[in-house]
């Protein structure tokens, strides 16, 4: 065959494979009506592992790479996974017609709770002096009117977040109040002001980003400052999803995420920094790959596309902080005294005793 006349074969399989994809979404959405009128939970681990055997060992036989069939299979499932949960969100939703305001909603985080709320059937209502988002109702400031909401979400920059608590406090709002920083110790005066002033308050920190489309193994968190009706009533709005919802206090949240965020970033952003000082070597290092170097390269490449601002409040504003800096700092030293006193028994030590770590948490994440 000519090479055109193998190109248009190609694009004609290219439309087909897009069909057939199209055709499973289709058939994604009766899975999903048929487990909500039996049931079933969105998730069956067991079928998406008959799915993945199944394929590699249809790739096998058709001569591809059950890699590839593992891989396209996945992806398959997480999109068939996303349809089936955003049916689930949308049938079960409690919003019906009920009131919602999101102060902030169009920020990136902002404008995901929006479109959660819109989901369950919430009318939202956005808070922003940007500007408004589609033909969602809209004020610039917050306090122009009452607050008459079932829900109202703080989705604004972690520097102004405690003030907006304390005058939510004043206000008395009815409905439930829960902001989504990333740190709660700075938040602490607000959220026990509005707790102090009867409000049904608490502290959601989602642990994942703006652009999730699948719930399915992330995490919100759920912090309680002395009101678990209010925990509950914020759990109760992820109930049709499948995100692993946590409850913690404040100082533990902090605790913790001095370790999750403020460790991983600071590696990331010394990663980064140490390539950038580097030199000479920065563009040869452009021409080498290493499985290692490219994981890493990636992780720390979103790092450094992400708000420097955030990222200094996490660091900074987070009481628990310097516990996390300070153990990357012992833990370079270290790493620095094994490596210049020639000790290869202490430096097997401390990879055995990293691997001995790492081995528990991944036991603890199956419990």
């Amino acid at each position: 065959m000519e090479l055109t006349e193998l190109r248009e074969r190609l694009t004609k399989l290219d439309g087909q494979l897009l069909a057939l994809i199209a055709e499973r979404q289709r058939l994604s959405e009766e899975v999903a009506r048929a487990k909500r009128a039996t049931g079933h939970p969105t998730r069956d681990f067991k079928r998406e592992r008959d799915v993945l055997l199944n394929a590699r060992a249809a790739a096998e036989r058709l001569g591809l790479s059950p890699a590839l069939a593992d891989n396209l299979l996945r992806l398959l499932i997480r999109s068939s996974l996303a349809t089936q949960e955003q049916a689930q969100v949308a049938a079960q939703g409690q919003g019906a017609g009920r009131r919602a305001l999101v102060i902030g909603g169009r920020g990136k985080m902002g404008r995901w709770f929006v479109e959660f709320l819109d989901s369950q059937g919430y009318v939202v209502e956005v808070a922003d002096p940007a500007g408004p988002l589609g033909a969602h109702p809209h004020r610039t400031d917050w306090q122009s009117d009452e607050l008459a909401h079932e829900v109202i979400v703080v989705a604004t920059p972690l520097g102004i977040t405690a003030s907006i608590l304390e005058q939510l406090a004043r206000h008395r709002p009815a409905g439930l109040v829960f902001d989504i920083g990333s740190l709660k110790t700075p938040l602490r005066r607000g959220l026990e002001a509005l707790r102090a002033a009867g409000v049904r308050v608490c502290s959601l920190h989602p642990m994942f980003g703006p652009d999730t489309d699948l719930l399915s193994g992330r995490h919100i968190i759920h912090v309680d400052v002395g009101r678990p009706d209010a925990v509950a009533d914020a759990q109760a709005l992820f109930a049709s999803t499948m995100v692993e919802q946590v409850v913690t206090t404040l100082d533990d949240h902090d605790r913790l995420i001095a370790y999750v965020l403020g460790l991983s970033h600071a590696i990331n952003i010394a990663f980064f920094t140490a390539l950038a000082d580097s030199g000479e070597a920065a563009p040869r290092l452009a021409r080498l790959s290493s499985t290692t170097f490219d994981a890493q390269l990636g992780v720390a490449s979103l790092v450094a596309g992400e708000s420097p601002a955030l990222y200094f409040e996490i660091q900074a504003l987070n009481e628990y902080g310097g516990e996390s800096l300070k153990a990357l700092a012992e833990a370079v030293s270290r790493l620095q005294a094994l490596v210049a006193n020639q000790d290869a028994a202490g430096f097997a030590r401390l990879m055995r005793r990293g691997q001995s770590y790492l081995q528990d948490r991944a036991a603890a994440r199956q419990t």
